[in-house]
């Protein structure tokens, strides 16, 4: 399965089969999971990683097959879905951000990043400033020494306003700045922002990876290191995905991924309905 391209592995990435021999994945609505003995379960929650199940906040494994199918996509080692997008952004923003820092973003961003950034922020202590996409050279001279982060919609939610992402990493690399993408209006299967550099690459599930306004959801990915801080955070705070969102979201998206590798042939009424 190594040399298969990703859109080819995120299609056939699946969760292991139980003894039913399920042709289509089950959807694990459940809210915790068993274990063989006492001690067993108190290894598993003294653990600070999701390799076991063990509570649907923490990890469940229909939820982890959406996260594995765009890590696959994006070429991440790593992922965590939340909620909804903006609870993707808030978690990202609060898991690397703390009192005293400052974030650099782009002017062009969600109406409801604008209000995180604007009112909310400031609440902890954590300072922000705006750039015009169309100007990416006034970066540099708005870095601090307490810049943390670089936050860039590309293309912005709804102007489509694009920015260079691998310029904009190299000033993130020259500073040790974090960069993170908001890729929700381009998906995967028109830009992969981490081969440009990006540290960490979010979405709002609910728009283009669902597509037809069913569910909502979030997921970010990136580094495992980063996605290990940002799982600590979302575990212990809960905006989590549920199962039946996250059981949804690839179905409509199997298509599109098909469409993608070539598999199939791309009707506009596939594309439109």
């Amino acid at each position: 399965m190594s040399s298969q391209k990703p859109e080819t592995k995120a299609i056939r990435l699946q969760t292991d089969r139980t003894e039913q021999k399920e042709h289509s994945t089950p959807l694990f609505l459940t809210s915790s999971f068993v274990y063989d003995s006492a001690e067993n379960m108190a290894a598993a929650f003294s653990a600070e990683s999701p390799e076991v199940n063990i509570y649907s906040r923490f990890s469940n494994p229909t939820v982890d097959e959406f996260i594995q199918k765009i890590a696959q996509l994006e070429g991440a080692a790593d992922g965590i879905a939340t909620g909804t997008g903006m609870a993707a952004v808030f978690s990202t923003f609060m898991a690397f951000l703390s009192q005293g820092d400052h974030i650099i973003s782009a002017s062009a961003v969600f109406g409801s990043t604008h209000t995180i950034l604007t009112k909310y922020l400031k609440r902890w202590g954590i300072e922000y400033s705006y750039f015009e996409m169309s100007k990416p050279e006034s970066i540099e001279a708005m870095i601090r020494s307490n810049t943390k982060m670089l936050y860039v919609e590309t293309p912005s939610n709804p102007g489509l306003d694009i920015i260079d992402i691998e310029f904009v990493a190299s000033i993130c690399i020259r500073h040790n700045i974090l960069l993170v993408v908001d890729n929700c209006f381009a998906t995967p299967a028109v830009q992969q922002p981490m081969k440009y550099g990006a540290d960490l690459v979010l979405h709002s599930a609910t728009k283009f990876i669902d597509g037809q306004g069913r569910v909502l959801g979030g997921v970010v990915v990136g580094r495992k290191e980063l996605i290990h801080e940002l799982y600590l955070f979302v575990r212990n705070t809960g905006p989590s995905m549920s199962p039946f969102n996250a059981w949804v979201l690839p179905k409509a998206w199997k298509l599109y991924l098909y469409v993608w590798s070539g598999m199939l042939p791309a009707p506009c009424n596939w594309l439109s309905s």
